[in-house]
Order: structure tokens, then C-alpha cells, then sequence
């Protein structure tokens, strides 16, 4: 019987190429947690094979636990329920298992401040874990002075300081749910979030340090707190206390005694406070994702599986060792804060860097300086960040001491080749693994990405799946498409750090993940398969265009772009034509030095003809300065569908880092 056509709409091509392999170094392999091939396919082979035996495993050796689980899954599709009847605290995990070892006067947070507008070097602090775990015990008992039990929500909305990390810690030592809120977020975003959860306080600083400025946190609390909906009824009607710990020192407006202040609450409580005796599946955090557009998005997980999946992933992904200076460098705000900044090197007893500022500010070699000062060994961060690099230039980085490097990582996008391959010559010197790491705040913790000690790497490609994730690439109608076909990435198995539903909307969640494919989570993403299982991410579903008949992926033009000596960084989005359905706009900033010439822009056109083929040419490329990005680094592609298209913006653009970015793409023809 012939096969059924495959529905255009997710049987796209993908045709970046891309054949270069680096094989772990033997020295690296043999002293890796995971060292050879049989090993991660033996362990892998077993987790998908006798799932509940596996996982069932590793939590019993992994987690502490006040009461043992009873069963291991109990799954009703789309809902998930893992270690069913087990009791932990996941601060417990993260801090007091570690106090009678060695481990407790071991540097657990070390935190670099942003450096002053007038030169003068920012702060340093540096916690032990016996002095995380007393000020977590001491802010847990701020919280129940201040009304809070279990099941009650907390909004933090803080800068980069350790006082964030303290606090999601406290709200989980009591049974507190958190959610946080990026400090770059409006005053609009923090309404939203605490109308969605019925949040009773707001954790929140006067402000927050921001390339030698000061973002007001305090004023945008207090705005939010005054927003009414159409019925005149606040937004944040729910919210009793806010909570303000002094940063800047700034005078802000105080409503007493609605408003206290962090420093002189602690003078009030003790530092012990007994942990929370919660259960496997409590709700531990809510983080809103998606909410530019219409309600947004409270994307919940609970206790026992979400640490399990950061821990485990945290130590094999990374490889991470007692001696490691481990630097996440996302803020806490996004899921990659809470897993890989926060929670998952503390479960493991690492050291976690954070830092506060913006990585070139005062100078572009800022990431490279504090690499320097504190031996950093392993570095994860988003391939924006290292485009960014890349187009400030081989200097900065060139005049620091970068050896004490053993691993890379990249999170956040797809990575493209140029920077992958920039990454690795010449922050890694050609020695330090790459780890491609895909995953999504929904699912919690990394689902596909190389082990270093295990993984021949193919820059680009987030490569093979973590234990326990079985990955698929299908069409429309969920069948498997051939290796090299472009289709929609889909997850066939639960997983215990998967989101457990989407705060108070149940058939929201059905709709958006479980809904495309029966029994299958859908992810959003395309993706391919080459032939040797290697998965090559390319963007969201929505960002494959349809061009004269063609679906082309963005990622890949953009990869494309970026892979010519001239281009520092491109974006690539569908404007709509009515001869082709879309056409392709490029939106490109050049590397320092390189001038924008009308030449340049036909020569650019050309060699994405060459790398992709003629059909994937953009009709438009515009050289910019710089483009419109949010604080963390994403590049806003609404906006620039926007510009494309001639029209309006409209939108929420308070989260742009520079808001003059959108005027000068109004015009940019040049």
C-alpha cells in the first residue's frame, strides 16, 4: 500500500549540512561520569525499556526522603504522577543533606555583582552551604511571619542577587509555591502573573543594577499593584505583603504596612526552621512563558520528579565534579535560572557562580574576566551571547587566562555551526567538550544533548536523548518520517521533570501540548533526524515559512547568514507576498569594522543561495545595528514581523533592552 502524502505543513525541508565530528578526547572519556558508549546505551536501553525500574532507581539513590514512594508512575495521559506517596523537601536536598560532610563549608553560591558606572569593581559574596542553609531557614521563617503556608503562591521579582536563589529556597522549605518574574518584565507582566496564581506576596528589591543604571523594581511593584482591569477591580487584589530587600539604596515609596523590608525582618526570627514535610507531587514553582499575547502561560511543576531531572542532568550533561567552578549564566527568571543556576548544581553539592550584570558592561570582556578571576571550569550560555562575542571580536576574550575551562555549553536556541565552531576554537582552544543542550520550560530539564564523555559532537546538533526521553520526528498525522525529513519533534514517553499542567486551566494544557498527536507530547518545534540519530533542532513550527511552495526553515537561513566572514548575527522572518505566499526578510548586523554596502547585501544573498539553494535567497536583507532584543538575549521576531510587514508595532515592548533599536530598523534600507 503506498504511503498517505505528508501534510505540508510539517514535512519541511532541512537543508543545512554540516559533516564535521569531534570525538571526546580519550583523557577527558576516562575520567567522565559517563565514559563510553555502552555505558550510555546500556543505562539509556534500560530507561526505556523498564522505565519505572530506572527512574524508581535513581530516585531512591539520588533524593532524600522523609517517607519512601509507594509506585513510581501513575500516568493518566495527559497527567502525570511520579514517586506517588513519597514525602521530601527539595531544600532538604539541596542544603541540609550536605551539612554533615565535607561539602557544608564548601563555596556553594559565589556571586559577582555588576561593576559600578564610575569603574569601581562590583561586589563579591561568596556562601558556604552551612551559611546558605541558615539564610534560607532564617527568609523561610520571614515568610510564615508574614502569613504564608503551604500552597500559598510568592511572586519574586528580584535582580540577580543571591537573595534570589535564597528566597526560592525559603518558599520551598515551608510548601510556599514560587513563581518569578524577570526583573525586565513590566509592571503589566507582574500583574498578570499575580492575577493568574492569586499570589499573596511579592518579593522584590528597591532595584536592580543594569549597565551602570538602575531598574526600578520597587515603582514597577507598586504600578502593578495599582492596575485595575475593565470592571475597575485590581489585578493584584490577592497580594498582603511585599517584601523589599535594599539594593541600591535608592529612596522608593514605602505603604506601611503593607510593605516591610527584608533586612529588618530578619532581625526578628530565628535561623531554624524545620522543613516542610511535602509531598512528591506538591507544586513547587510556577513560571509564565508565552504571555506577550493573550493570558499567560503558568507553566507548573512539582517536587520529586523536577529535582530528579535537574540533578541527574545537572551531573551527567556537564560532567560535574566536587572541584568545579560551575557558571550558569542565565538569570533566575527563566527556567534554565531554576534548573542549572539554582537547584541542580545545589542538589549536586557544586559551586554555582552567578552573576548580576550584562556581559559587556563596562567592557565586552566581562564573561572572559570573571572566567579569569574565579577558574571557572564549565560555562553554559546562550548562542545570542556568543554571537554577540563573536561580533565584538577575537580581543576580548584573547587578553584573559581561559585554561582553567574543561566544558562548554550552549542553551536557549539552536547553536548555529559559525558559533559552535567560534565557541570552540577560541574559548575552548579546540579542547573543551560542547554541550548542545534542547530543552524546554515545560519540560522542566535537558531532554537531548551530548555527554561529553561519550558524544562525537556535530556542531549544531543537540545530538542523542537523555535517559529515560524518547524523541520523535513525525508528520501531521504521527507517523515517523524518513531520516533527514524535516518534521514536528514529539516525545512519546513521560518523564518525571515534565510540567505536571498549566496553572488552573487544564484543558489549556490538553489543548496546547497533547492535543497535535494522541499519547504523544507535543513540543512545538521541527526538527530532522540524520542518519546517524543525531537530532537537529531548527526552530519553532511557526517560524518554517511556506515560500513558493516550499517550507524552508528560518533557523537554517540564519545559520546560513551568519556562516559568512561579514555577519555577526542575523534574524529571518516571513512577510507576506502575493506571488509567493511569504517572503524572506533577513534582518543582519555586521562584525566591527565591516561596512554595510548595497553589494554586500546581493553577495549575502548569494551565499545563502550556495549554502541552501536559490529558494531559500531573502528577498530583503537589512543591515542594523544592532536588533531588538529582551534583556536575557532573545531576539523579539514579533517585532521584526512587524517592521517587515511595514506595520505598526503593537505589542508589549517593555521588555526590549534598547528601545531605539525598533526606530532605526523602521528605516533600514542601508
Amino acid at each position: 500500500m503506498a504511503a498517505k502524502p505528508q501534510s505540508p505543513a510539517s514535512n519541511f525541508q532541512s537543508v543545512l549540512q554540516e559533516s564535521r565530528r569531534f570525538k571526546p578526547s580519550a583523557a577527558f572519556a576516562k575520567a567522565a561520569h559517563i565514559g563510553s558508549e555502552a555505558s550510555y546505551k546500556r543505562l539509556y536501553r534500560e530507561s526505556i525499556q523498564t522505565p519505572e525500574k530506572f527512574w524508581g532507581r535513581m530516585a531512591k539513590q539520588e533524593l532524600v526522603w522523609f517517607r519512601p514512594f509507594k509506585k513510581v508512575l501513575e500516568w493518566k495521559e495527559p497527567f502525570a504522577k511520579w514517586f506517588v506517596g513519597g514525602k521530601l523537601n527539595l531544600s532538604v536536598n539541596c542544603l541540609d543533606r550536605h551539612l554533615g560532610t565535607p561539602t557544608a563549608n564548601k563555596a556553594a553560591l559565589i556571586w559577582e555583582g555588576e561593576p559600578a558606572a564610575d569603574g569601581k569593581p562590583g561586589e563579591e559574596r561568596v556562601f558556604t552551604y552551612r551559611q546558605l542553609h541558615r539564610e534560607v531557614c532564617r527568609f523561610a521563617n520571614v515568610l510564615k511571619r508574614n502569613g504564608l503556608k503551604p500552597g500559598d503562591r510568592a511572586i519574586l521579582y528580584l535582580p540577580m542577587v543571591p537573595e534570589a536563589a535564597i528566597a526560592m529556597l525559603a518558599c520551598a522549605r515551608v510548601g510556599v509555591i514560587h513563581s518569578v518574574v524577570f526583573g525586565g518584565f513590566s509592571a503589566q507582566s507582574v500583574a498578570d502573573r499575580i492575577q493568574d496564581c492569586g499570589a499573596k506576596v511579592v518579593i522584590t528589591a528597591d532595584g536592580g543594577f543594569r549597565r551602570g543604571g538602575i531598574v526600578p523594581l520597587k515603582k514597577n511593584v507598586d504600578d502593578a499593584l495599582a492596575i485595575q482591569d475593565a470592571t475597575g477591580a485590581l489585578l493584584s487584589r490577592t497580594i498582603e505583603k511585599v517584601i523589599v530587600l535594599r539594593r541600591t539604596g535608592h529612596e522608593v515609596a514605602f505603604n506601611s504596612p503593607r510593605d516591610v523590608w527584608w533586612h529588618e525582618e530578619l532581625g526578628s526570627v530565628s535561623s531554624d526552621c524545620p522543613p516542610e514535610k511535602m509531598d512528591s507531587e506538591s507544586p513547587l514553582f510556577i513560571l509564565y512563558t508565552s504571555g506577550s499575547t493573550g493570558k499567560p502561560k503558568g507553566i507548573l511543576h512539582t517536587t520529586a520528579g523536577y529535582l530528579l531531572g535537574a540533578k541527574l542532568t545537572t551531573r551527567y550533561v556537564f560532567d560535574l565534579k566536587d572541584t568545579d567552578v560551575y557558571w550558569c549564566t542565565a538569570d533566575v527568571g527563566w527556567v534554565t535560572g531554576h534548573s542549572y543556576v539554582v537547584y541542580g548544581p545545589l542538589a549536586n553539592g557544586a559551586t554555582s557562580l552567578m552573576y548580576e550584570g550584562a556581559p559587556n558592561w563596562p567592557e565586552p570582556d566581562r564573561f572572559w574576566r570573571i572566567i579569569a578571576k574565579y577558574a571557572v571550569s564549565i560555562l553554559y550560555t546562550a548562542p545570542t551571547a556568543i554571537r554577540a562575542f563573536m561580533k565584538w571580536g577575537d580581543q576580548w576574550p584573547a587578553q584573559h587566562d581561559l585554561s582553567s575551562l574543561r566544558l562548554l555549553g550552549s542553551v536557549g536556541e539552536p547553536i548555529n555551526p559559525e558559533a559552535w565552531m567560534w565557541y570552540h576554537k577560541v574559548i575552548g582552544k579546540k579542547r573543551c567538550p560542547i554541550v548542545d543542550t534542547w530543552w524546554q520550560t515545560e519540560t522542566g530539564s535537558i531532554l537531548i544533548s551530548p555527554l561529553p564523555g561519550v558524544t562525537s559532537t556535530k556542531p549544531g546538533s543537540a545530538t542523542l536523548p537523555f535517559f529515560g526521553i524518547l524523541p520523535e520526528v513525525v508528520d501531521d498525522q504521527g507517523r515517523a518520517v524518513p531520516r533527514n525529513t524535516g518534521g514536528k519533534l514529539v516525545i512519546r514517553k513521560p518523564w518525571p521533570s515534565m510540567l505536571r499542567g498549566l496553572w488552573g486551566d487544564a484543558e489549556r494544557f490538553k489543548q496546547v501540548y497533547w492535543s497535535e498527536l494522541k499519547g504523544s507530547y507535543f513540543t512545538g518545534d521541527g526538527c530532522r533526524q540524520d542518519t546517524d540519530g543525531y537530532f537537529w533542532i531548527v526552530g519553532r513550527i511557526d517560524d518554517v515559512l511556506n515560500v513558493a511552495g516550499h517550507r524552508i526553515g528560518t533557523a537554517e537561513v540564519e545559520s546560513a547568514l551568519v556562516s559568512h566572514p561579514s555577519v555577526a548575527e542575523s534574524a529571518v522572518v516571513g512577510r507576506p507576498d502575493d506571488l509567493k505566499g511569504q517572503a524572506l526578510v533577513a534582518f543582519v548586523t555586521l562584525k566591527t569594522g565591516v561596512v554595510a554596502q548595497p553589494r554586500l547585501r546581493e553577495e549575502l544573498r548569494q551565499h545563502v543561495a550556495k549554502e541552501i539553494g536559490p529558494v531559500a535567497k531573502p528577498d530583503d536583507i537589512r543591515f542594523a545595528e544592532s536588533l531588538p532584543k529582551t534583556r536575557s538575549g532573545k531576539i523579539m521576531r514579533r517585532l521584526l514581523k512587524q517592521v517587515a510587514a511595514g506595520a505598526e508595532i503593537k505589542g508589549d515592548t517593555t521588555t526590549l533592552e534598547d528601545l531605539s533599536v525598533l526606530s532605526k530598523l523602521g528605516s533600514a534600507e542601508d
